[in-house]
């Protein structure tokens, strides 16, 4: 049965059991918020979504109050706007005055509420946070001068990621956030996920940059500067310049990868392919010779520092697959420099993730050949949209270009591997074919598609009924990761995601995602799935040909020294 409440004069209805702010959300009223995360136990911390509701004394938090038959509420009240611009005017009190230089500069939510509730001078003064950056970490900045103590770093990753590397410390006037016994971020359980700067409502998270190295590069004669970018790139780079979320913007984009100076533009979704023929090769190696199961996939970096740190007995179940990315970067400085007759020492190899995880990986002693890194630099999708700013490239005015071959044709398999679950589906696709040598009838498999953070299918094989799982959200892992360790046997094949959504969500994509913007994203790769006409991996005709010339085969001497790792337990604080 519908609540009716009045809102503004206005008569609306709400359900049983929403709170104040989900009634106002559901009719597209705003009322702002910055201790808020959707999904989240409201902690009603920050007070800015406050309101006034008849009979009440004082004004009550919108996000934790539930909502009454009859209820009378302002959301704008002159009382309640008056609330609101001194807890921004306290804000300020303290915060560095620094806008111009800062990274969220245009993307600030403390600033756009300073806009909002008309805050044109200083009445309150304060003392400056003088608090040191954390530059330890090789993916993530902090800069505890910026945190308003919101709490959104801290609730993600304690109650999203399971990671809990940050928390608040001390107590009233005294109390900031900080990883353990205030050491550095690289000595502290981070996974390098990077939610916590996709929250963060002010300057005081964000990657560690990589673009005045690769600009050096670029004005380097002496280097070959390629770049790969991650099978999301392409959709949701279009909202860092107006386009529509979800449009797929790739061939623009090769252009102007080209126009910045890049030698050779390569799409990792060739590498996912590459990935699927050596990960469906390796589930059904194990599957057929009793190997270790339930396989777990290692193409999420977040994912695997986790598993090093706290799933320790669930290593051999990982995937020795390295990722797409290091795949990528591994071929570009064999194979390809091979061909092209270039020294691999002279390649500086750049990737565009939606991932700050990735900037970890690509330094792990683990991804070098003879010294040589496999990947060289990481950009995320922002950093890639602050790059081609930088070169002055009107992305409204540049016409599409393919990327380069051989390196860049891919199946619509590799493409998916953006959304979660994306991974499981092409594997299941190439594994079908390797064990029955028949392709699927149907290659959609709807069971493991969608946001959910988690999802499960059993699919049959040749009379061989194999049961996978598609977790995203770290906490979600751990959950299934103990059902497995207390003896669930049917489950053959697992995809992990620390990031919820999988890489569309990933911590380097648009600060402001939302979950229409995730739909859009995730709706666009699975229409270039439906359209494409290569939909698996093992029919990509330059995986055949890398094979055939250079790999050997799947799983063999040559493709297992250049496209495997190993992964060991981790020590943390």
């Amino acid at each position: 049965m519908n609540l009716n409440i009045e809102v503004n004069n206005n008569v609306l209805t709400a359900m049983p059991g929403d709170t104040i702010l989900d009634a106002l959300n559901r009719h597209g009223m705003n009322v702002p918020t910055l201790c808020h995360l959707k999904g989240l136990m409201p902690s009603g911390a920050c007070r800015m979504c406050v309101v006034e509701v008849e009979g009440r004394k004082n004004l009550v938090t919108s996000c934790s109050e539930p909502v009454m038959d009859g209820m009378k509420i302002q959301t704008h009240s002159a009382r309640v706007i008056e609330s609101r611009k001194t807890i921004v005017e306290l804000l300020l009190s303290n915060h560095p005055d620094d806008c111009l230089y800062c990274e969220r500069n245009g993307s600030c939510e403390l600033q756009k509420l300073a806009e909002d509730l008309n805050v044109r001078e200083r009445r309150i003064s304060g003392n400056k946070n003088n608090y040191k950056l954390d530059v330890s970490s090789a993916s993530i900045v902090r800069d505890p001068a910026k945190c308003i103590l919101c709490g959104r770093c801290v609730r993600v990753c304690e109650e999203i990621e399971g990671v809990s590397a940050i928390e608040f410390v001390g107590r009233g006037s005294k109390t900031f956030i900080d990883t353990s016994f205030n050491h550095g971020l690289n000595v502290s359980t981070c996974v390098n996920c990077g939610q916590c700067i996709m929250v963060c409502p002010t300057g005081a998270l964000k990657e560690k940059p990589h673009i005045d190295e690769i600009k050096t590069k670029l004005a380097d004669p002496t280097k070959t500067v390629v770049i790969q970018y991650a099978p999301s790139i392409t959709i949701s780079l279009a909202e860092e310049f107006g386009f529509k979320p979800g449009q797929n913007i790739g061939g623009i984009m090769n252009a102007a990868l080209r126009r910045i100076g890049f030698n050779f533009v390569f799409d990792t979704s060739f590498s996912a392919d590459l990935t699927i023929m050596e990960e469906a090769s390796e589930l059904v190696h194990r599957i057929t010779t009793g190997g270790t199961l339930p396989m777990i996939t290692s193409c999420c970096p977040g994912w695997v520092k986790y598993a090093e740190e706290f799933q320790h007995d669930i290593l051999p179940n990982l995937s020795s697959c390295k990722s797409p990315q290091q795949m990528m970067g591994a071929i570009i400085k064999s194979y390809f420099a091979e061909a092209e007759g270039i020294n691999p020492a002279d390649i500086y190899s750049v990737s565009v993730m939606p991932c700050t995880a990735k900037k970890f990986e690509q330094q792990r002693e683990e991804m070098t050949q003879n010294g040589i890194s496999d990947v060289d630099a990481v950009l995320t999708t922002r950093e890639l949209a602050r790059l081609i700013r930088l070169f002055g490239i009107d992305m409204d005015k540049i016409s599409p270009e393919l990327a380069d071959s051989p390196l860049g044709t891919r199946s619509s398999a590799g493409k998916i591997f953006g959304v979660s679950g994306g991974v499981m589906e092409a594997a299941i696709r190439s594994a079908h074919y390797f064990i029955t040598g028949k392709e699927l009838i149907k290659f959609q498999v709807n069971a493991v598609r969608g946001l959910a953070g988690r999802k499960e299918a059993k699919v049959m094989i040749n009379g061989l009924e194999i049961g996978v799982a598609v977790v995203s959200g770290l906490k979600n892992a751990e959950i299934l990761m103990e059902e497995v360790r207390n003896g669930r046997k049917d489950i053959h094949f697992i995809e992990v995601m620390a990031c919820p959504g999988g890489c569309i969500n990933g911590g380097g994509q648009p600060i402001g995602t939302n979950e229409e913007s995730l739909r859009a994203r995730m709706k666009s790769l699975y229409e270039i799935d439906e359209h494409d006409a290569i939909k698996v991996s093992h029919k990509n005709p330059y995986i055949i040909e890398l094979y055939d010339k250079f790999l050997g085969k799947p799983l063999g001497h040559k493709s297992h020294h250049l496209l495997h790792t190993n992964y060991q337990e981790r020590d943390v604080n």
